[in-house]
């Protein structure tokens, strides 16, 4: 694995801090076994939605968590009360524990979360604040500034 020094660039820039260790973490995050596959859909303008394979899990062993701009994907499978072990010939479909994290942009909030025919669907929309949205700034001549 190849990993790339951002030192110069802390030198160049003011504020950046998060984008460099966002770009550190992912590239952290390289060397998983990429389990459950997922999808990350544009939905709109300011919507997104992610999509988990996770066959052979109930909604009840699945943990959706969004902690600040990260969000957390568990799952977790449950042990089979009083049931023997199940002896496999062959066993194509993992059902295996898992955790996957994603980084989210800043206003971006989880608004839902569905499981269905073994897909998790997690909608997320970016919401951002009035006061960060743009706002025209009216221009006046120097005639009416003078005159206040």
């Amino acid at each position: 694995m190849r990993t790339f020094d951002y030192s110069p660039y802390y030198r160049a820039t003011v504020g950046f801090d998060r984008v460099f260790d966002l770009l550190d973490s992912v590239s952290g995050q390289a060397n998983t076994n990429g389990y459950p596959p997922y999808n990350i859909e544009k939905a709109g303008d300011n919507a997104y939605r992610i999509v988990m394979a996770v066959a052979g899990f109930a909604e009840a062993e699945l943990n959706v968590t969004q902690k600040e701009n990260e969000l957390l994907v568990t799952g977790q499978t449950a042990p089979a009360n009083g049931q023997e072990e199940k002896q496999y010939l062959y066993r194509g479909i993992a059902g295996r524990n898992f955790e996957r994290r994603f980084q989210l942009a800043d206003h971006v909030k989880v608004t839902g979360a569905k499981l269905a025919n073994g897909l998790l669907t997690i909608e997320l929309q970016r919401e951002i604040p009035e006061e960060k949205k743009p706002r025209a700034i009216p221009v006046t001549t120097g005639q009416a500034a003078l005159t206040h």
